[in-house]
């Protein structure tokens, strides 16, 4: 999708700061980081969310991604948690696929913002 700025991430036409990557997956620092370690792993093909006929072959590659980017941004260890939103009410502001990576403090419920 042309004007999906993940589109145009994954694609190499927005510079990020890319945490680890793949020929299927690119993980990279959130702009807006809501834990000292927060980064958005995408799928490099383009679907709106997961309710959007993702093949399995894709939701694989993001879970194979995780403990991947865990260890990238020095969290496996100390422990780190995944969020996927769906929809607006869920709070997701980019209509692409992604997992938030969030780590590097210990996490409670205030973290996560519900709807």
């Amino acid at each position: 999708m042309s004007d999906c700025i993940f589109c145009l991430i994954a694609n190499g036409t927005i510079p990020v700061d890319v945490v680890w990557q793949d020929e299927h997956v690119v993980a990279f620092r959130d702009l807006h980081p809501q834990a000292p370690v927060h980064v958005l792993i995408i799928p490099r093909a383009h679907y709106s969310g997961m309710d959007d006929d993702v093949p399995a072959e894709v939701h694989a590659a993001l879970c194979a991604a995780a403990p991947l980017v865990a260890r990238a941004t020095g969290v496996a260890d100390s422990g780190y948690r995944l969020i996927v939103n769906t929809g607006p009410d869920a709070g997701q502001t980019v209509a692409h696929l992604h997992i938030h990576l969030l780590g590097g403090a210990v996490m409670s419920e205030g973290m996560v913002r519900l709807a």
